[in-house]
């Protein structure tokens, strides 16, 4: 059997078999674990489950959400047009308490004044390719930190580096936020680095610190693994391993079997049939330079229509309510 596809069904085997029943701020009660691991190689094909159909709407739902996350949008204005799958966090304006691509491409930090002594910030004059200043309000502006711009550029100058991290997490936003982040933080590394081209193999590592395991947790392995291919064709890299570790891996169970909102039928079902050959991602396209403002535009100009999904020959769609 395909090992990207055993990675997750020994997950939910892992799970059902020895999870505690916790409460949480649904009012779905989940069976918890605590602090799952896998890794599967994404070289070759891409980890989009074949033990449930993810193609259709929920396929395009996972692009046009990756393609948001990019964008550094706040708002689901124009991503609503395309799934409705944020739509319940979203206020009457449709912005969000929490945006991961606000964080990915916006990510706030002190200006001169509130900055304390002997703390290292960018300058704004020799960071600008990093720092944008963006307009608040009329003479009122904030300093914002572009993290994919920073890490298209390290992988471009500094592959072997090891600070190539993303965050989604503001502590005092997530105190206070009606859904902060579950995937969180994310590491990226380079192996296998050929020292005359400077090219090799981009891994990503990502720090889940709550998982869905029936709705969620597919949806992650396949978007992170997504982006991956993404950074790795914007700098000229191949893609390597997709590495997770999910802090509360947990199976919405509801009161019983019976329960609506319980994923336990569904994944039990999952579980007895056979993974088939995993598909694979072609994205269509590549920067006319490696150069960070190549990459950039290269990542910016992505469309839905770039990412050719090839070989995909799922089971059947399984039906899980998500828990808002």
């Amino acid at each position: 059997m395909p090992q990207i596809m055993t990675s997750y069904l020994d997950l939910v085997r892992h799970v059902l078999a020895h999870g505690d029943r916790k409460v949480n701020r649904t009012g779905i009660d989940t069976l918890s674990t605590f602090a799952q691991h896998y890794k599967v190689d994404i070289s070759e094909s891409l980890p989009l489950l074949t033990t449930k159909d993810m193609s259709g709407g929920v396929w395009k739902s996972l692009i046009y959400e990756m393609l948001w996350y990019l964008s550094g949008d706040h708002h689901i204005r124009d991503f609503e047009k395309h799934s409705k799958i944020w739509s319940s966090w979203a206020d009457e304006d449709r912005n969000l308490e929490t945006a991961y691509g606000r964080f990915w491409r916006r990510f706030p930090f002190p200006d001169t004044h509130d900055r304390l002594p002997g703390e290292a910030w960018p300058d704004m004059e020799a960071m600008s390719k990093y720092v944008r200043e963006e307009e608040r309000s009329p003479g009122r502006y904030a300093l914002n930190f572009d993290q994919i711009a920073y890490l298209c550029d390290l992988l471009i100058h500094q592959p072997n580096s090891r600070r190539m991290v993303m965050t989604a997490w503001h502590p005092a936003n997530a105190a206070v936020s009606l859904l902060p982040p579950c995937h969180a933080f994310v590491v990226f590394n380079v192996s296998h680095l050929d020292p005359d081209t400077g090219l090799g193999r981009l891994n990503c590592h990502l720090t889940q610190r709550s998982g869905d395991i029936g709705l969620g947790i597919p949806f992650n392995l396949a978007g992170y693994s997504t982006l991956t291919y993404i950074l790795a064709r914007a700098t000229g890299h191949a893609p390597g391993t997709f590495s997770h570790t999910i802090v509360d891996a947990h199976i919405y169970c509801g009161d019983s079997d019976e329960d609506p909102y319980s994923h336990v039928p569904a994944l039990q079902e999952q579980i007895t049939r056979d993974p088939r050959p995993s598909p694979t991602l072609n994205l269509k396209g590549a920067p006319e330079a490696r150069t960070l403002e190549a990459a950039l535009a290269f990542v910016d100009g992505l469309a839905f229509e770039d990412f050719d999904l090839q070989g995909y020959n799922p089971h059947p769609r399984l039906r899980m309510k998500v828990a808002v």
